[in-house]
Protein backbone atom coordinates (compact mmCIF):
# COMPACT_ATOMS: atom_id res chain seq x y z
CA UNK A 1 0.00 0.00 0.00
CA UNK A 2 1.45 3.07 -0.90
CA UNK A 3 1.15 6.25 1.07
CA UNK A 4 2.54 9.44 2.67
CA UNK A 5 5.20 8.86 4.75
CA UNK A 6 7.40 10.53 7.54
CA UNK A 7 11.22 11.53 7.14
CA UNK A 8 12.77 12.60 9.99
CA UNK A 9 14.99 15.08 8.47
CA UNK A 10 13.77 17.82 7.75
CA UNK A 11 15.60 20.83 5.39
CA UNK A 12 18.82 22.22 7.71
CA UNK A 13 17.91 20.93 10.38
CA UNK A 14 19.06 17.89 12.83
CA UNK A 15 17.47 14.29 12.50
CA UNK A 16 14.82 13.84 14.70
CA UNK A 17 15.34 11.45 17.73
CA UNK A 18 12.72 9.05 19.57
CA UNK A 19 12.68 7.55 22.76
CA UNK A 20 10.66 4.23 23.67
CA UNK A 21 9.76 2.99 27.31
CA UNK A 22 8.65 -0.62 27.61
CA UNK A 23 6.59 -2.48 30.03
CA UNK A 24 5.76 -5.82 30.62
CA UNK A 25 7.36 -8.77 29.22
CA UNK A 26 9.61 -10.17 26.48
CA UNK A 27 7.11 -10.03 24.12
CA UNK A 28 6.16 -5.86 24.38
CA UNK A 29 10.22 -5.94 24.06
CA UNK A 30 10.26 -7.15 20.72
CA UNK A 31 7.10 -5.47 19.66
CA UNK A 32 9.26 -2.43 20.77
CA UNK A 33 11.92 -3.52 18.68
CA UNK A 34 9.69 -3.51 15.73
CA UNK A 35 8.63 0.08 16.59
CA UNK A 36 12.34 0.95 16.41
CA UNK A 37 13.05 -0.72 13.40
CA UNK A 38 10.16 1.19 12.01
CA UNK A 39 11.16 4.57 13.21
CA UNK A 40 14.87 4.12 12.57
CA UNK A 41 13.91 3.07 8.40
CA UNK A 42 12.01 6.46 8.12
CA UNK A 43 15.26 8.15 9.31
CA UNK A 44 15.15 8.92 13.58
CA UNK A 45 17.73 8.13 15.43
CA UNK A 46 17.11 6.60 19.14
CA UNK A 47 18.11 8.37 22.31
CA UNK A 48 17.88 7.52 26.09
CA UNK A 49 17.47 10.75 26.86
CA UNK A 50 13.66 11.09 26.93
CA UNK A 51 14.16 15.14 27.43
CA UNK A 52 15.64 15.88 23.97
CA UNK A 53 13.19 13.07 22.22
CA UNK A 54 10.70 14.79 19.87
CA UNK A 55 8.52 11.41 19.56
CA UNK A 56 8.45 9.23 22.96
CA UNK A 57 6.16 5.93 22.99
CA UNK A 58 4.86 3.89 25.86
CA UNK A 59 4.45 0.22 25.43
CA UNK A 60 2.33 -0.67 27.73
CA UNK A 61 1.33 -4.09 29.49
CA UNK A 62 -2.32 -4.65 31.65
CA UNK A 63 -1.33 -7.92 33.66
CA UNK A 64 -1.84 -6.41 36.61
CA UNK A 65 -2.92 -2.96 37.44
CA UNK A 66 -0.08 -1.92 38.45
CA UNK A 67 1.66 -2.35 35.33
CA UNK A 68 -1.46 0.19 33.97
CA UNK A 69 -0.74 2.36 37.12
CA UNK A 70 2.93 3.14 36.05
CA UNK A 71 1.59 4.50 32.21
CA UNK A 72 -1.05 6.75 33.90
CA UNK A 73 1.78 8.10 36.45
CA UNK A 74 3.78 8.95 33.62
CA UNK A 75 1.36 11.11 31.99
CA UNK A 76 2.48 14.42 34.13
CA UNK A 77 6.41 14.05 33.53
CA UNK A 78 5.05 13.85 29.75
CA UNK A 79 3.20 16.82 29.84
CA UNK A 80 6.17 19.01 31.30
CA UNK A 81 8.15 17.54 28.52
CA UNK A 82 5.44 18.76 25.99
CA UNK A 83 5.37 22.42 27.56
CA UNK A 84 9.13 22.47 26.97
CA UNK A 85 8.79 21.19 23.72
CA UNK A 86 5.46 21.61 21.73
CA UNK A 87 5.99 19.75 18.49
CA UNK A 88 7.11 16.54 20.91
CA UNK A 89 4.52 13.46 19.63
CA UNK A 90 3.76 11.57 22.62
CA UNK A 91 2.48 7.50 22.05
CA UNK A 92 0.58 4.65 23.78
CA UNK A 93 0.88 1.06 22.47
CA UNK A 94 1.06 -2.42 23.45
CA UNK A 95 -2.06 -3.91 25.67
CA UNK A 96 -3.92 -0.85 27.28
CA UNK A 97 -4.70 0.59 24.24
CA UNK A 98 -5.45 -3.22 22.90
CA UNK A 99 -7.99 -3.77 25.72
CA UNK A 100 -9.46 -0.17 26.04
CA UNK A 101 -12.77 -0.44 23.63
CA UNK A 102 -14.85 2.59 25.32
CA UNK A 103 -11.51 4.66 25.31
CA UNK A 104 -11.56 5.09 29.34
CA UNK A 105 -8.43 5.16 29.85
CA UNK A 106 -7.88 6.77 26.89
CA UNK A 107 -9.69 9.34 28.82
CA UNK A 108 -7.12 10.35 31.71
CA UNK A 109 -4.27 10.04 29.14
CA UNK A 110 -3.82 13.79 28.73
CA UNK A 111 -0.45 13.78 27.50
CA UNK A 112 -0.97 11.27 24.35
CA UNK A 113 -1.37 12.13 20.87
CA UNK A 114 -1.21 8.87 19.64
CA UNK A 115 -3.04 5.81 20.99
CA UNK A 116 -3.33 2.71 19.53
CA UNK A 117 -3.21 -1.19 19.73
CA UNK A 118 -0.43 -3.01 19.35
CA UNK A 119 -1.00 -4.55 15.46
CA UNK A 120 -1.95 -1.06 14.36
CA UNK A 121 2.03 0.25 14.38
CA UNK A 122 1.78 -0.13 10.64
CA UNK A 123 -0.05 3.30 10.45
CA UNK A 124 2.47 5.10 12.59
CA UNK A 125 4.17 6.60 9.25
CA UNK A 126 1.10 7.53 8.35
CA UNK A 127 -0.24 9.42 11.57
CA UNK A 128 3.28 10.98 12.75
CA UNK A 129 3.26 12.83 8.97
CA UNK A 130 -0.40 14.09 9.54
CA UNK A 131 0.95 15.41 13.42
CA UNK A 132 3.93 16.77 11.29
CA UNK A 133 3.40 17.74 7.98
CA UNK A 134 6.87 19.61 7.52
CA UNK A 135 8.76 16.50 7.49
CA UNK A 136 7.16 14.62 4.75
CA UNK A 137 8.22 11.46 2.04
CA UNK A 138 6.67 8.80 0.34
CA UNK A 139 7.36 4.96 0.52
CA UNK A 140 5.13 1.86 1.28
CA UNK A 141 3.89 0.69 4.05
CA UNK A 142 3.09 -3.30 5.41
CA UNK A 143 -0.04 -4.31 6.60
CA UNK A 144 0.56 -6.97 8.59
CA UNK A 145 3.25 -4.87 11.47
CA UNK A 146 5.06 -9.06 12.12
CA UNK A 147 6.52 -8.22 9.16
CA UNK A 148 8.31 -5.27 10.35
CA UNK A 149 11.95 -5.65 10.86
CA UNK A 150 13.31 -5.03 14.33
CA UNK A 151 15.25 -2.80 15.52
CA UNK A 152 17.91 -4.56 17.50
CA UNK A 153 20.87 -3.30 19.11
CA UNK A 154 24.16 -5.80 18.56
CA UNK A 155 23.68 -9.14 20.69
CA UNK A 156 24.35 -12.07 21.20
CA UNK A 157 20.72 -12.58 22.12
CA UNK A 158 17.73 -11.76 20.26
CA UNK A 159 14.03 -12.53 20.72
CA UNK A 160 12.24 -13.78 17.75
CA UNK A 161 8.01 -13.43 17.54
CA UNK A 162 6.12 -16.81 16.12
CA UNK A 163 2.86 -16.07 17.33
CA UNK A 164 0.43 -12.91 19.03
CA UNK A 165 -3.08 -13.66 20.56
CA UNK A 166 -4.43 -16.25 22.45
CA UNK A 167 -8.01 -18.12 21.91
CA UNK A 168 -7.74 -19.78 25.31
CA UNK A 169 -9.88 -17.20 27.19
CA UNK A 170 -8.42 -18.04 30.87
CA UNK A 171 -10.72 -16.63 33.17
CA UNK A 172 -8.06 -13.68 34.69
CA UNK A 173 -6.76 -12.67 31.41
CA UNK A 174 -6.90 -9.76 29.35
CA UNK A 175 -4.60 -11.01 26.38
CA UNK A 176 -7.57 -12.21 23.62
CA UNK A 177 -8.95 -8.95 24.91
CA UNK A 178 -5.61 -6.43 23.63
CA UNK A 179 -4.03 -8.65 21.30
CA UNK A 180 -6.96 -10.61 19.86
CA UNK A 181 -7.21 -13.95 18.77
CA UNK A 182 -4.19 -16.25 17.96
CA UNK A 183 -2.08 -15.50 15.02
CA UNK A 184 0.73 -17.60 13.81
CA UNK A 185 3.43 -16.32 11.95
CA UNK A 186 4.05 -18.40 8.49
CA UNK A 187 7.11 -20.47 8.90
CA UNK A 188 9.42 -19.14 6.36
CA UNK A 189 9.32 -15.70 7.81
CA UNK A 190 10.27 -16.87 10.97
CA UNK A 191 13.08 -19.11 9.48
CA UNK A 192 14.16 -16.23 7.66
CA UNK A 193 14.85 -13.65 10.29
CA UNK A 194 16.79 -16.51 12.16
CA UNK A 195 18.65 -17.29 9.66
CA UNK A 196 19.65 -13.61 9.40
CA UNK A 197 20.41 -13.45 13.26
CA UNK A 198 22.63 -16.36 13.56
CA UNK A 199 24.60 -14.51 10.29
CA UNK A 200 24.51 -11.91 12.16
CA UNK A 201 26.59 -13.41 15.02
CA UNK A 202 23.47 -14.18 17.48
CA UNK A 203 23.76 -17.82 18.94
CA UNK A 204 20.81 -17.74 21.68
CA UNK A 205 17.34 -16.83 20.62
CA UNK A 206 14.21 -16.80 22.44
CA UNK A 207 11.06 -18.15 20.24
CA UNK A 208 7.86 -15.55 21.66
CA UNK A 209 4.46 -16.73 21.80
CA UNK A 210 1.18 -16.38 24.20
CA UNK A 211 0.98 -20.06 23.47
CA UNK A 212 4.01 -20.89 22.11
CA UNK A 213 3.33 -24.22 21.92
CA UNK A 214 0.56 -23.69 19.74
CA UNK A 215 2.16 -22.63 16.95
CA UNK A 216 0.50 -24.10 13.77
CA UNK A 217 2.38 -22.89 10.07
CA UNK A 218 0.00 -21.62 7.34
CA UNK A 219 2.84 -23.12 5.06
CA UNK A 220 3.73 -26.43 6.58
CA UNK A 221 4.75 -27.02 2.94
CA UNK A 222 7.77 -25.71 4.15
CA UNK A 223 8.88 -28.32 6.45
CA UNK A 224 11.98 -30.20 5.69
CA UNK A 225 11.33 -33.37 3.82
CA UNK A 226 13.36 -34.81 6.66
CA UNK A 227 12.03 -33.23 9.65
CA UNK A 228 10.79 -36.08 12.03
CA UNK A 229 7.81 -34.32 13.86
CA UNK A 230 4.75 -33.88 12.76
CA UNK A 231 3.51 -31.32 15.64
CA UNK A 232 4.16 -27.78 13.90
CA UNK A 233 5.84 -26.72 17.30
CA UNK A 234 8.19 -29.30 17.41
CA UNK A 235 8.83 -29.17 13.45
CA UNK A 236 9.70 -25.85 14.53
CA UNK A 237 12.64 -26.33 16.50
CA UNK A 238 14.25 -28.93 14.53
CA UNK A 239 14.30 -26.55 12.06
CA UNK A 240 15.93 -23.96 14.31
CA UNK A 241 18.05 -26.82 15.43
CA UNK A 242 19.24 -26.93 11.77
CA UNK A 243 20.51 -23.27 11.68
CA UNK A 244 24.74 -22.92 11.29
CA UNK A 245 25.69 -20.51 14.42
CA UNK A 246 22.84 -21.03 16.76
CA UNK A 247 24.32 -22.79 19.74
CA UNK A 248 21.02 -21.89 22.21
CA UNK A 249 17.49 -22.17 21.72
CA UNK A 250 14.66 -21.17 24.31
CA UNK A 251 11.09 -20.68 23.89
CA UNK A 252 8.48 -19.30 26.25
CA UNK A 253 5.32 -18.90 27.34
CA UNK A 254 3.97 -22.69 26.68
CA UNK A 255 0.53 -24.00 27.83
CA UNK A 256 0.21 -27.70 29.47
CA UNK A 257 -2.39 -28.42 27.20
CA UNK A 258 -0.36 -28.25 24.08
CA UNK A 259 2.77 -29.95 25.85
CA UNK A 260 2.61 -33.04 23.14
CA UNK A 261 4.90 -35.81 23.28
CA UNK A 262 6.45 -34.50 20.39
CA UNK A 263 7.20 -31.00 22.15
CA UNK A 264 8.43 -33.40 25.27
CA UNK A 265 10.76 -35.27 22.68
CA UNK A 266 11.88 -32.02 21.23
CA UNK A 267 13.41 -30.48 24.77
CA UNK A 268 16.36 -33.40 23.95
CA UNK A 269 17.01 -31.64 20.60
CA UNK A 270 21.14 -30.37 20.68
CA UNK A 271 20.59 -26.57 20.99
CA UNK A 272 17.45 -26.59 23.40
CA UNK A 273 18.39 -25.03 26.60
CA UNK A 274 18.21 -26.99 30.04
CA UNK A 275 15.60 -25.42 31.15
CA UNK A 276 11.26 -25.25 30.39
CA UNK A 277 8.95 -22.97 32.26
CA UNK A 278 5.57 -24.03 32.32
CA UNK A 279 3.20 -21.91 33.66
CA UNK A 280 0.31 -23.53 36.41
CA UNK A 281 -1.23 -20.74 37.94
CA UNK A 282 -2.17 -22.96 40.75
CA UNK A 283 -2.46 -26.32 42.28
CA UNK A 284 -6.13 -26.36 42.65
CA UNK A 285 -8.15 -28.30 40.40
CA UNK A 286 -11.39 -26.28 41.94
CA UNK A 287 -9.35 -23.07 41.04
CA UNK A 288 -8.13 -24.22 37.76
CA UNK A 289 -11.68 -24.52 36.64
CA UNK A 290 -12.69 -21.27 37.49
CA UNK A 291 -9.23 -20.14 35.90
CA UNK A 292 -10.72 -21.92 32.60
CA UNK A 293 -7.16 -23.76 32.33
CA UNK A 294 -8.74 -27.00 30.89
CA UNK A 295 -6.79 -29.24 32.54
CA UNK A 296 -5.79 -30.60 36.66
CA UNK A 297 -3.38 -30.37 39.12
CA UNK A 298 -2.63 -34.06 37.95
CA UNK A 299 -2.22 -33.75 34.75
CA UNK A 300 0.35 -31.03 34.84
CA UNK A 301 2.33 -33.01 37.12
CA UNK A 302 2.17 -35.75 34.33
CA UNK A 303 3.16 -33.81 31.90
CA UNK A 304 6.29 -32.46 34.41
CA UNK A 305 6.81 -36.47 34.81
CA UNK A 306 7.29 -36.91 31.18
CA UNK A 307 9.90 -34.39 30.80
CA UNK A 308 11.84 -35.07 33.73
CA UNK A 309 12.07 -38.51 32.15
CA UNK A 310 12.82 -36.92 28.53
CA UNK A 311 15.20 -34.99 29.75
CA UNK A 312 16.78 -35.56 33.53
CA UNK A 313 17.82 -32.57 35.44
CA UNK A 314 16.38 -29.65 33.18
CA UNK A 315 15.51 -26.66 35.37
CA UNK A 316 11.81 -25.69 35.71
CA UNK A 317 9.84 -22.71 35.82
CA UNK A 318 6.25 -21.82 36.42
CA UNK A 319 4.12 -18.95 36.75
CA UNK A 320 1.43 -18.97 39.87
CA UNK A 321 -1.02 -16.55 41.10
CA UNK A 322 -2.14 -16.54 44.41
CA UNK A 323 -5.37 -14.92 45.76
CA UNK A 324 -7.91 -15.69 42.80
CA UNK A 325 -11.39 -14.96 43.00
CA UNK A 326 -13.15 -18.04 45.92
CA UNK A 327 -9.58 -19.13 46.35
CA UNK A 328 -9.60 -20.96 50.11
CA UNK A 329 -6.19 -20.76 52.61
CA UNK A 330 -6.74 -24.90 51.46
CA UNK A 331 -6.33 -24.24 48.05
CA UNK A 332 -3.36 -22.50 48.37
CA UNK A 333 -2.23 -25.09 50.47
CA UNK A 334 -2.69 -27.25 47.38
CA UNK A 335 -0.58 -25.19 45.25
CA UNK A 336 1.98 -25.68 47.98
CA UNK A 337 2.48 -29.04 47.14
CA UNK A 338 1.96 -29.15 43.59
CA UNK A 339 4.87 -27.16 44.08
CA UNK A 340 6.70 -29.41 45.89
CA UNK A 341 5.77 -32.02 43.81
CA UNK A 342 7.27 -30.18 40.46
CA UNK A 343 9.98 -29.43 42.73
CA UNK A 344 10.34 -25.77 40.32
CA UNK A 345 13.89 -24.23 40.45
CA UNK A 346 12.19 -20.99 39.99
CA UNK A 347 8.39 -19.36 40.10
CA UNK A 348 7.08 -16.13 39.18
CA UNK A 349 3.75 -15.75 41.65
CA UNK A 350 1.94 -12.80 41.70
CA UNK A 351 -1.11 -12.03 43.58
CA UNK A 352 -4.70 -11.78 41.92
CA UNK A 353 -5.25 -7.97 39.84
CA UNK A 354 -8.61 -8.62 38.53
CA UNK A 355 -9.21 -6.51 35.12
CA UNK A 356 -11.97 -5.08 33.92
CA UNK A 357 -13.38 -6.76 30.23
CA UNK A 358 -11.99 -10.53 31.67
CA UNK A 359 -14.57 -13.66 32.59
CA UNK A 360 -13.22 -13.43 36.08
CA UNK A 361 -14.20 -9.68 36.23
CA UNK A 362 -17.56 -10.37 34.87
CA UNK A 363 -18.63 -13.57 36.95
CA UNK A 364 -16.72 -13.56 39.97
CA UNK A 365 -15.81 -11.37 43.22
CA UNK A 366 -12.63 -10.21 43.81
CA UNK A 367 -13.16 -11.87 47.25
CA UNK A 368 -9.37 -12.22 49.04
CA UNK A 369 -8.65 -9.38 51.41
CA UNK A 370 -5.31 -7.82 49.57
CA UNK A 371 -3.55 -8.32 53.19
CA UNK A 372 -4.20 -12.28 52.34
CA UNK A 373 -3.00 -12.21 49.11
CA UNK A 374 0.13 -10.64 50.45
CA UNK A 375 0.42 -13.38 53.52
CA UNK A 376 -0.13 -16.15 50.70
CA UNK A 377 2.82 -15.04 48.23
CA UNK A 378 5.03 -14.65 51.39
CA UNK A 379 4.40 -18.76 51.44
CA UNK A 380 5.32 -18.64 48.20
CA UNK A 381 8.49 -16.91 48.47
CA UNK A 382 9.49 -18.52 51.51
CA UNK A 383 9.11 -21.88 49.28
CA UNK A 384 10.85 -20.76 46.33
CA UNK A 385 13.74 -19.58 48.29
CA UNK A 386 14.37 -22.94 50.45
CA UNK A 387 13.55 -24.79 46.79
CA UNK A 388 16.01 -22.49 44.56
CA UNK A 389 19.17 -22.08 47.38
CA UNK A 390 18.90 -26.02 47.75
CA UNK A 391 19.06 -26.60 43.75
CA UNK A 392 21.41 -23.80 43.76
CA UNK A 393 23.59 -25.37 45.84
CA UNK A 394 23.91 -29.07 43.98
CA UNK A 395 25.50 -27.41 41.70
CA UNK A 396 28.22 -27.05 43.83
CA UNK A 397 31.47 -28.22 42.17
CA UNK A 398 29.98 -29.05 38.72
CA UNK A 399 30.83 -28.05 35.76
CA UNK A 400 27.70 -25.15 33.67
CA UNK A 401 27.82 -23.33 30.66
CA UNK A 402 27.85 -19.64 30.79
CA UNK A 403 26.23 -17.21 28.38
CA UNK A 404 28.82 -14.10 28.92
CA UNK A 405 26.13 -10.94 28.53
CA UNK A 406 28.60 -8.53 30.65
CA UNK A 407 31.61 -7.50 31.70
CA UNK A 408 32.13 -4.82 34.59
CA UNK A 409 34.33 -3.59 37.04
CA UNK A 410 36.18 -7.14 36.89
CA UNK A 411 33.12 -9.21 37.34
CA UNK A 412 31.70 -11.39 34.41
CA UNK A 413 27.97 -12.53 34.33
CA UNK A 414 25.26 -13.96 32.67
CA UNK A 415 22.68 -17.01 32.84
CA UNK A 416 23.35 -20.94 32.43
CA UNK A 417 21.77 -23.35 30.29
CA UNK A 418 19.24 -23.94 33.25
CA UNK A 419 18.80 -19.61 33.05
CA UNK A 420 20.75 -19.29 36.43
CA UNK A 421 22.27 -16.41 37.00
CA UNK A 422 26.18 -17.36 37.20
CA UNK A 423 28.78 -14.42 37.88
CA UNK A 424 32.70 -15.57 37.98
CA UNK A 425 35.89 -12.79 37.70
CA UNK A 426 36.95 -11.49 34.85
CA UNK A 427 37.80 -8.03 33.32
CA UNK A 428 37.90 -9.76 29.70
CA UNK A 429 35.76 -7.92 27.48
CA UNK A 430 36.02 -10.28 24.99
CA UNK A 431 34.43 -13.11 26.37
CA UNK A 432 30.84 -10.93 26.07
CA UNK A 433 28.33 -13.14 23.13
CA UNK A 434 30.47 -16.12 23.73
CA UNK A 435 29.65 -18.85 25.84
CA UNK A 436 32.26 -20.23 27.90
CA UNK A 437 32.38 -23.63 30.86
CA UNK A 438 33.16 -22.82 34.41
CA UNK A 439 33.07 -24.40 37.69
CA UNK A 440 30.75 -23.71 40.62
CA UNK A 441 32.61 -22.81 43.68
CA UNK A 442 29.42 -21.13 45.93
CA UNK A 443 25.58 -20.88 45.67
CA UNK A 444 23.33 -18.24 46.52
CA UNK A 445 19.26 -18.26 46.28
CA UNK A 446 19.23 -16.18 42.86
CA UNK A 447 22.73 -16.43 41.49
CA UNK A 448 25.74 -18.88 41.39
CA UNK A 449 29.75 -18.02 41.79
CA UNK A 450 32.37 -19.77 39.75
CA UNK A 451 35.52 -19.79 38.28
CA UNK A 452 36.54 -19.66 34.67
CA UNK A 453 37.79 -23.45 33.14
CA UNK A 454 40.54 -22.67 30.35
Amino acid sequence: MKIVVVSAKHMDKETLKFHLITYGCQMNKNDSERVAGLLEGLGFEATENEREADFILLNTCSVRKSAEDRVFGKMQDLLKLKEKNPRLIVAVTGCMPGRDKAGAFKKKLKAVDLYFSTADMVNLPRWIAELRPDIVNSGDLVSDYLKIKPGRNPSAQAYVTIQTGCNNFCAYCVVPHSRGLEKNRPLKDILEEVKELAERGVIEITLLGQVVNAYKACDPEDFSAGNPYQDHFAALLWEINQIPGLQRVHWTAPHPNHMTDQVIDALTLPKQINFLHLPVQSGSNEVLRRMNRKYTAEKYLEIIQKVKAKRPGIALGTDIIVGFSGETPEQLEETVALFRAADFDISYHAEYSQRSGTLAAKIYQDDVAPDEKKRRWRVLQKLLEETSLRKNQAMVGKQASVLVAKVEQGIASGNTSEMKLCCFRSDDLSLVGKIVSVKVIFAGEWQLIANLLE
